[in-house]
């Protein structure tokens, strides 16, 4: 016998009237009061009720609407920026559960009617059960978008444009840390429908479906299905109206990722590359530099050296174990995306001449090398060159791409949502789909050996001092924290001010700090503490310098000399010299825009930005990018992230997109520092209060999370990049010791408390915490490490 569906008491287009963010029919930059209609479906078993004909056997459909109402009524305040539709049914869902314990079960429907212009209505459904589980999917949707458009083959309809209804669903789970941006949804598809004029409501209705697809991939909703129905109101006489309705996905439309170039005639090409033999990142480096060059190799026939490459984004490094053939040396893989007017032939032809330039010496197919130069995508082409007396074989897409974690994951890095051309699927798809390997690959961060006796030039790349390994986030790997030691040569600094400002000082510290299990020195000429002296660029340089070459300098048997310095600086004729004395890192605690770039400009920046990418590219030193907002004792409030949801969340969400937008600058487009490269500090101490210096702590691991962000809902650009914390001795420190014993302390006397902080950064998987004792800190981190990593 089957199974009746369940009962259903249902409640219809409850009113309300809400404060919601973005504005009604035309955009506001404040809450909008306006109404809302709730819709609520609750199952349940009505046959008691029915046979006693006694409410109290039912749910009291009245009381469940007066608890709605109640509790905005109740409400003095609104959230910061309004409601979103996703929130508010987040609270009804609160609100009923908490108060009706027979509800099991609650699906909410909510409809704007004062819906962006050219709609009758915007909502969402969403259904779940009292243990907080979604059931089944839920539903967006947009009614009645009116557009005037050219459409049909009569010749009239060619002449005047009619009016086309949409009715757009998305099946896309609610989110409230995504909520989803109706009005630029609306403002798109109606932009874009628009400008149309095709001949059939099919083809319409595809296009709307693939604009929908567009917009939704934009903000970070990848995976949802949408659904399109449009009707021709005054196409017939004898009915009402025609109406085409379809359901797509992304995989539907291919060519939604075909790559967008910046130069007319460019081509955008994704290369791998990877090195086994020798100086592995020397190897790498260097093939950039060359490949950035082609007009170096001038007998390459069909004759690139007219031809450009551009390299605009990189990928992090790996150290993968060798494949096919094991009984050879790791692997260092990554990839590159190029813009080239170079034809593919001739590209493979450039990227040989580079291999055999570099040093790479004919091997076993799959065997060692110095260097691997493989063309992976060359837009979305698909080509099968077949080998001849003056060409090589190409094939593109590479055939083996689609079994190589070593290649799928550094493109992971730059276009995951890349559609491969002949499998149909993402890069993402691709990459997840392999099997756990038994040997995790790891990232890897490499530092140049400086300072450097031979003459540096285009075709030169410093060599490798050392690197560091850090696990891809969910791999299982354990986690290794690296020691910065503090070395402050600053009169002001707000812990060790005028300790350590002679060279003998200083030395003594660095040595301490080698023997105790220093991984890298932090040396620093110019205090950030909010009030402190201006100091020149020529004073500065003349503080760092020479405590750069007295380490350099030192002769002990545990080769203190060859420690890995950073320079502590913002300005580009300070870490061009400390690197010239020896310095293997830049560390920006404005993250190359400069003093002053608060709030950031990026036109204002520019010149800052282009200067530090210089010295780092041109130096290929690292770079730590630290996220402030100028006076480190300002600029404090993160209200305009208060969408993202959790205590702090607004802080560290604040973190992703503003240090994020700096980060991205500083990576893609022409000149751009290899990802590679970069550290990212989310600024514990700069521009946060006490409450948003210890989120940043807690939730340190969501500063590079593989999350969606801002308005867009965009790729968080911080994702997988290593982290560095450094909340020694800081002030907040001390707020939250004289807020629990009411003692007053000094930065010296902070060493306890900043023990519990790096405990924190260990367990929150920063790759490097920056302190003051590192005796005492190693302590810490090894106890740390045994008990999270």
């Amino acid at each position: 016998m089957q199974e009746s569906p369940p009962d259903q008491i249902i409640l219809t287009d409850l009113l309300l009237t809400i404060p919601l963010k973005g504005g009604a029919r035309w955009p506001a930059t404040k809450p909008v009061p306006q109404p809302i209609l709730v819709s609520l479906t609750i199952p349940t078993n009505i046959k008691p009720a029915a046979a006693t004909d006694d409410l109290r056997h039912s749910i009291d459909y009245s009381k469940v609407c007066k608890s709605i109402v109640a509790y905005f009524d109740d409400q003095d305040e609104i959230p910061a920026g309004g409601y979103s539709l996703e929130l508010l049914a987040s609270i009804i869902l609160s609100v009923i559960f908490a108060n009706f314990p027979d509800i099991g079960e609650l699906s909410v429907r909510l409809v704007q009617l004062k819906s962006p212009v050219h709609t009758k209505a915007v909502g969402i459904q969403t259904t779940w059960n009292r243990n907080e589980s979604r059931v089944g999917g839920d539903r967006l949707f947009v009614e009645n978008l009116d557009c005037e458009i050219i459409l049909g083959v009569n010749q009239c309809e060619r002449e005047e444009k009619q009016n086309v209804l949409f009715d757009v669903q998305i099946e896309q789970d609610v989110d409230l840390a995504r909520p989803l941006d109706f009005r630029g949804l609306v403002q798109d598809l109606h932009k874009a429908l628009k400008a149309t004029d095709y001949l059939t409501l099919e083809a319409l209705t595809s296009y709307a479906a693939e604009t929908v697809i567009k917009f939704l991939r934009a903000a970070g909703f990848s995976s949802s299905a949408v659904t399109i129905s449009a009707s021709k109101p005054y196409a017939l006489v004898v009915a009402d109206s025609p109406a085409v309705k379809i359901t797509r996905r992304a995989e539907d439309y291919p060519d939604l990722t075909t790559f967008e170039t910046s130069k007319p005639g460019a081509h955008t090409v994704a290369i791998a590359i990877g090195s086994n033999l020798g100086d592995r990142f020397a190897n790498i480096e260097l093939a950039l530099r060359f490949l950035e060059a082609p007009g170096h190799f001038t007998g390459i026939s069909g004759d690139v050296s007219s031809g450009y490459v551009d390299i605009v984004d990189t990928s992090f490094l790996y150290e993968s174990a060798p494949m096919y053939v094991e009984d050879q040396p790791s692997f260092i893989n990554g990839a590159i995306l190029c813009e080239t007017n170079i034809g593919p032939s001739q590209l493979l032809k450039l990227l040989k001449s580079i291999e055999s330039e570099v040093g790479r010496v004919p091997s076993v197919r799959n065997g060692p090398r110095t260097l691997d130069l493989d063309v992976i995508f060359y837009g979305n082409e698909i080509l099968n060159v077949e080998a001849s007396e003056n060409e090589e074989a190409l094939l593109v897409p590479h055939p083996r791409l689609s079994e190589r974690e070593f290649v799928l994951q550094p493109l992971s890095d730059i276009i995951p949502d890349f559609v491969h051309p002949v499998f149909r699927r993402t890069i993402a798809s691709l990459r997840n789909s392999l099997p756990a390997s038994p040997y995790p690959m790891q990232r890897v961060f490499p530092f140049p050996l400086h300072p450097i006796s031979e003459s540096s030039g285009q075709f030169f790349a410093p060599p490798t001092h050392s690197y560091w390994k850090y696990p891809i986030a969910g791999s299982g790997t354990s986690y290794s924290t690296k020691i910065m030691a503090t070395l402050n040569v600053t009169p002001d600094s707000f812990s060790d001010g005028s300790v350590n400002n002679s060279v003998s000082a200083a030395l003594t510290y660095a040595q301490e700090s080698i023997q105790h299990g220093a991984d890298i020195i932090d040396v620093g000429g110019y205090s950030t503490r909010p009030g402190a002296a201006l100091v020149t660029p020529e004073e500065e340089i003349n503080r760092v310098v020479p405590t750069i070459d007295a380490i350099r300098n030192l002769k002990g048997e545990e080769g203190e000399g060859s420690v890995l310095v950073s320079v502590d600086t913002f300005r580009p004729e300070v870490a061009r010299a400390a690197i010239q004395a020896g310095a293997n890192c830049i560390n920006d605690v404005y993250a190359f825009a400069g003093q002053d770039a608060y709030p950031f400009d990026p036109a204002q920046a520019e010149e800052n930005m282009r200067e530090m990418k210089a010295v780092s590219r041109e130096m290929a030193v690292p770079v730590i990018l630290m996220h402030s907002r100028g006076d480190a004792g300002s600029n404090k409030d993160y209200s305009m992230y208060e969408y993202a949801v959790g205590e702090g969340a607004e802080v560290i969400e604040g973190v992703r997109v503003e240090l994020g937008d700096k980060v991205e600058r500083i990576v893609k487009g022409r000149g751009g520092v290899r990802r590679w490269m970069i550290i990212v500090d989310p600024g514990i101490g700069f521009s946060k209060t006490v409450e948003g210096n210890l989120a940043v702590l807690k939730r340190a691991q969501e500063v590079s999370a593989r999350v969606p962000v801002g308005s867009s809902q965009k790729l968080n650009p911080l994702a997988g990049f290593p982290v560095l914390i450094g909340a020694s001795k800081k002030s907040f420190l001390g707020k939250i010791i004289q807020s629990k014993t009411g003692r007053e302390t000094e930065a010296r006397e902070r060493g306890w408390a900043t023990a519990a902080s790096v405990a924190c950064a260990v367990q929150q998987h920063a790759l490097v915490v920056r302190v003051h004792d590192v005796k005492q800190m190693r302590d810490v981190i090894g106890v740390a490490e045994a008990l999270w990593s």
